[in-house]
């Protein structure tokens, strides 16, 4: 509820917050009625109804709003493909460390294998270098 005094000329404005009636009632505090006081009482009402207008800081801030919200979906989809890389990068060390080690136990396996065959060679020839040698007497 608004109550207020005029003067003779005044201008007024209300901005109703919430929806639904409303009810106006204006009230001269003059003591004579205007008819009969020679003055003509005017009273001019403006009533506007529905949404207020747009302001245009209001739609400033919502474009900037609006590109605020796309610069964020941005880093967040941004941010996804970050983690998509990083699991794949995990997943190829993974791979590669496995395969590493495949290869040292391959080439540790190759080299007892190289040492027994060069070993069992060593062996077979001082054997045979032996026999030849009391073949030919010389021992």
């Amino acid at each position: 509820m608004m109550h207020k005094l005029y003067g003779s000329e005044s201008r007024f404005t209300f901005t109703s917050h919430l929806p639904g009636e409303h009810y106006i009632c204006l009230i001269s505090n003059s003591t004579q009625l205007a008819v009969f006081a020679g003055n003509k009482l005017r009273v001019h009402l403006d009533v506007q109804v529905g949404e207020p207008p747009i302001d245009e800081s209001l739609a400033e801030t919502k474009d900037k709003m609006d590109e605020v919200e796309e610069r964020i979906q941005h880093v967040v989809e941004r941010i996804r493909q970050i983690g998509k890389q990083q699991n794949y990068q995990r997943t190829r060390e993974e791979q590669f460390r496995q395969t590493s080690e495949d290869t040292n136990n391959n080439v540790l396996w190759w080299a007892v294998i190289q040492t027994i065959i060069l070993l069992s060679v060593g062996v077979w020839q001082m054997k045979h270098m032996k026999d030849f040698l009391i073949a030919k007497k010389l021992v």
